[in-house]
């Protein structure tokens, strides 16, 4: 017999795919973790919140520090989003049925459309750490509309990512109470 292949056809490899998708979801459990330090929670504010702060302060340092700060935190939430991503590929690669190649293929989507976003949000960062100059209103004035747009940008990126978390956790709903229906 052909490797690979079961008796009737190509070898149901789901198990194989659910593992990879496991791996993926230890990855955005990390990203998940730096996200949250990012945004912050009701009791501490987060990166974004303290930038905002600097900038209105038109405190340079801070506003240099907190920016650099967060160029890493997204560096490393990318890695491991670039991580998942790969591992969502793979699992589509693998002979698995529709209901589970779309669940993958809108995941994969929403995590491409979160790294989209963070990459928005690292150069405005980017920009902040090596531009922002309090003493100099017209570069002052402009980097805080570039850091403005892109944070906007962010904003409108994630929520695409997360209509298409949501449009493949509904399929998933949908497909396992067909199942048990069946």
């Amino acid at each position: 017999m052909f490797a690979g292949c079961g008796i009737f056809g190509p070898k149901d490899e789901t198990a194989a795919a659910a593992a990879l998708v496991q791996e993926a979801n230890q990855e955005l459990q990390k990203i998940k973790e730096l996200y949250d330090a990012n945004e912050g929670d009701g009791e501490k504010p987060g990166k974004r919140a303290q930038l905002k702060q600097a900038l209105e302060a038109n405190d340079a340092a801070q506003a240099r520090q907190i920016s650099d700060d967060v160029v890493y935190i997204i560096g490393d939430g990318m890695g491991y989003a670039k991580s998942a991503i790969e591992k969502i590929q793979q699992a589509q690669d693998m002979n698995i049925n529709e209901d589970y190649k779309e669940y993958l293929r809108l995941k994969e989507m929403a995590l491409s459309k979160q790294v989209e976003a963070f990459e928005n949000y690292r150069q405005a960062a980017r920009s902040l750490r090596d531009n922002y100059d309090p003493k100099n209103e017209a570069l002052r004035a402009k980097v805080k509309i570039e850091f403005d747009d892109r944070s906007e940008k962010y904003r409108e990126l994630m929520e695409k990512a997360r209509d298409y978390s949501s449009q493949a956790n509904e399929l998933r709903k949908d497909a396992i109470r067909r199942q048990s229906q069946s």
